[in-house]
């Protein structure tokens, strides 16, 4: 039985790993089309406003708009970045109203949210988002979240791409921060799982199906925008930067999502409480609400990830109380050989994530967690019990869930 469970395990992770594998690849060759920064030329680059809605954002928003108003020399005319604090609960506000008043820098702008529309769902982002699209006058609109940390010319490079390139909507994937343990575990998973699902090389492909975009760096061409109707036509949509994607996609308009590792970075979660919310939040959604896809998921992780290292310390108890025979032998090797390839996919993961193999030897663990926020997000996704971010419920009415 463990050597059965141990050989699928082992092709799982074969298979899983040149998926991976392919995936990097196809990713890779795509970041080469990002222009230098010795290319640009900025005085020849079109209006970018950029846009980041802030709910209850302390701990990020200054480092956050520091990070956005030092790394390009952009003037006031080709470039405003407008903060949207969509009725935080905390000291978010005050802290941009400060910063605003200690820089003095023109292209700085604060809009205070207004409450979400009666008779209207509205969730997420979505609603301060629109209410920003309002007031910006860019021709190139560049939606950010809090926690990105962007590094010297990312904007003014990623800008020049777009035009030059006449792409509609760009996406770059960030650089993965991880600091306490849960994030250790779960994200290097999930985000390989991403990978996996959303190859770049298909993303950006006009004749495929497959959209994705990273809702933290988003950088529409404002007529794109508008054709696709904006956060406004996503209203209702937690994950709405995939959406958002489709969209572009369906209308014909091109779409590129490109690694921006060395562009920015982002911590996403801070403690497993928020990295529960998180991703319960987004799985069961990302599988388009279909429960055997995500129980499917939920089962290969803990196959490909889990169960090896079951198998190694099941075999290692074996052998010190029983003995082991040839064929314990033989499923050791097994177990021992997928777990060696835990290490080579994180080792991969790195190149396209900037995720280091730390604790690396804890995956079985990870493959555990992850499978229970897959099953999370089921039962919150269908019944909204416990559904929430920051607080927030993400419950439909009952006429939305069909």
């Amino acid at each position: 039985m463990i050597l059965f469970a141990a050989l699928l395990a082992l092709m799982g992770t074969t298979v899983y790993l040149a998926k991976l594998q392919q995936a990097i690849d196809a990713a890779l060759q795509l970041e080469r089309m990002i222009s230098p920064a010795g290319e640009l030329i900025t005085h020849a680059i079109a209006k970018l406003s950029v846009i980041i809605p802030a709910y209850n954002e302390v701990d990020n928003i200054r480092a956050c708009l520091l990070s956005v108003l030092q790394t390009t020399d952009l003037s006031a005319e080709q470039l405003e970045v407008w903060v949207v604090d969509d009725q935080s609960q905390d000291e978010t506000l005050a802290i941009v109203q400060a910063l605003q008043l200690e820089l003095a820098d023109p292209r700085l702008h604060v809009l205070v949210g207004q409450p979400r529309p009666e008779q209207q769902t509205w969730v997420g982002k979505n609603w301060a988002c629109t209410q920003a699209v309002q007031h910006a006058t860019g021709e190139y609109l560049l939606f950010l979240d809090a926690d990105v940390r962007l590094q010297p010319e990312a904007i003014v490079t990623a800008l020049h791409t777009a035009q030059a390139e006449q792409i509609d909507l760009l996406s770059l994937g960030p650089a993965i921060v991880c600091g306490c343990l849960a994030e250790w575990l779960v994200q290097p998973l999930v985000v390989s799982l991403l990978v996996v699902g959303f190859d770049p090389d298909a993303v950006s492909d006009p004749s495929t199906d497959t959209a994705f975009a990273a809702g933290m760096f988003m950088l529409f061409r404002r007529s794109a925008y508008e054709q696709v109707g904006g956060h406004r036509a996503v209203a209702d949509q937690v994950v709405e930067d995939v959406e958002l994607a489709r969209r572009i996609k369906r209308q014909g308009l091109t779409l590129r999502y490109v690694l921006g590792i060395e562009k920015l970075s982002v911590r996403m979660y801070r403690s497993w409480t928020a990295v529960w919310e998180g991703w319960t939040k987004n799985w069961h959604l990302g599988s388009g609400r279909n429960w055997r896809a995500s129980l499917y998921g939920a089962v290969i992780v803990l196959l490909i990830f889990t169960v090896p290292w079951l198998g190694l310390i099941a075999l290692l108890i074996k052998g010190a109380v029983l003995g082991l025979t040839w064929f314990d032998a033989v499923g050791l090797g097994v177990v021992l050989t997928t777990i060696a390839l835990h290490y080579r996919l994180r080792l991969a993961l790195e190149r396209v994530a900037a995720i280091p193999p730390r604790y690396w030897w804890l995956t079985g663990v990870s493959g555990v967690l992850v499978a229970a926020i897959a099953l999370g997000s089921i039962i919150k996704t269908e019944t909204g019990w416990g559904w929430t971010w920051r607080g927030r419920s993400l419950k439909l009415p009952d006429e939305m869930k069909a």
